[in-house]
């Protein structure tokens, strides 16, 4: 181990998701491939990854790290020779494909690490492994998903789900965030509201500035009607409340313009010079990014006091059971890369 030089590598928590899925293969292979980028530390059981590790490449090198050496004298700073992995040790053999809930408790524990580690500067930010939620609730603990689990750990009242990626052929990066996330679609009406947008805009203007860079940014926002609501044929969601809430977030400074009809604005002409797109529901953004840039696409969780970035998919058991070399880490690398560029521009701020 050598001393850590003055302007080290950005380190980042890279937290192994649910044992018997493909995150603890994609995030051992993203790790080890972006090594020389940013200190990649794995977070979850050591022996189970090292066993992983070895499996996947011999020439993998990990080394384990208990959360007491930690708490006691900080994080070691080892080269892009291997990776250190924080201990947080499962309750039961590891199947892949296969669930278990004994080990719902320890994928908590595995993220509770690493926000604990966002918190005493050990790191800069964290990349989430896709998880399996009905295995921790089947364990007894009430969960719902990662992002709600941060904000509620974070004491964050609001967060933005945003997902984005590069379509490829020197096209500019895609981004798409939500006013609504996981609701039935009779839902999403009544849950757009002007404060509510208000609030969405807010953290999104806040985080494009603080985390990217961007000293002035563009939002497009999409209708939630048809045709944006045709002038109120359609529906009134866009006069009643969508451009009463643009209206005062241009008057705060918030470049936010529409409402545009979400099915002519995905078009290269008026993308060119967005820096992202609000869309009012999860399927009305979401499949077309999804199409453009899956298996490279990132989800980003805007509103946190913290950087935290994960995959576009999830844990995909039926490959995981199939034995590893199948699963494409291509989402994971790209949603390291996303972690160190937004954990660089975030020390400025």
């Amino acid at each position: 181990m050598s001393p850590a030089p003055a302007a080290r590598r950005p380190a980042l928590a890279i937290t192994t998701g649910e044992p018997a899925g493909i995150g603890p293969e994609i995030a051992i292979r993203a790790a080890w491939a972006l090594r020389g980028d940013a200190n990649c530390i794995l977070v979850g059981d050591a022996a189970f990854l090292a066993m992983t590790a070895g499996a996947i490449d011999p020439a993998i090198r990990l080394s384990a790290v208990s959360l007491q050496a930690l708490r006691y004298s900080g994080l070691p700073h080892f080269g892009p020779d291997r990776i250190a992995v924080v201990d947080v040790p499962l309750a039961a053999h590891v199947v892949p494909g296969t669930l278990d809930p004994a080990n719902g408790r320890a994928v908590l524990d595995i993220l509770d690490a690493a926000i604990e580690g966002v918190r005493a500067g050990w790191f800069e930010a964290i990349v989430t492994a896709p998880l399996q939620k009905s295995t921790i609730n089947d364990a007894g603990v009430p969960f719902s998903g990662h992002t709600e689990y941060l904000a509620e750990k974070t004491g964050t009242p609001q967060v933005v789900m945003m997902l984005a990626g590069s379509p490829g052929n020197g096209q500019p990066c895609l981004r798409v965030a939500l006013a609504t996330t996981h609701l039935p679609l009779k839902d999403v009406p009544g849950a757009i509201t002007r404060d509510g947008l208000a609030k969405v805009l807010d953290i999104i203007d806040h985080d494009l500035r603080t985390r990217f860079g961007i000293a002035a940014p563009r939002i497009l926002v999409t209708g939630l009607n048809p045709h944006a609501g045709e002038n109120g044929y359609l529906g009134r969601e866009e006069i009643d409340v969508i451009e009463p809430a643009l209206l005062a977030a241009r008057a705060r400074g918030i470049d936010a313009q529409g409402p545009y009809p979400a099915d002519t604005l995905f078009q290269p002409k008026y993308l060119k010079d967005a820096d992202c797109v609000l869309a009012m529901y999860h399927d009305q953004g979401l499949p077309v990014l999804k199409h453009a840039t899956f298996g490279r696409g990132v989800n980003i969780t805007l509103g946190l006091p913290l950087v935290r970035t994960s995959v576009d998919h999830g844990t995909a058991l039926d490959l995981a059971a199939r034995g590893l070399g199948l699963a494409d880490c291509g989402s994971m690398e790209e949603a390291i890369r996303a972690a160190l560029q937004m954990a660089v521009a975030s020390r400025t701020h």
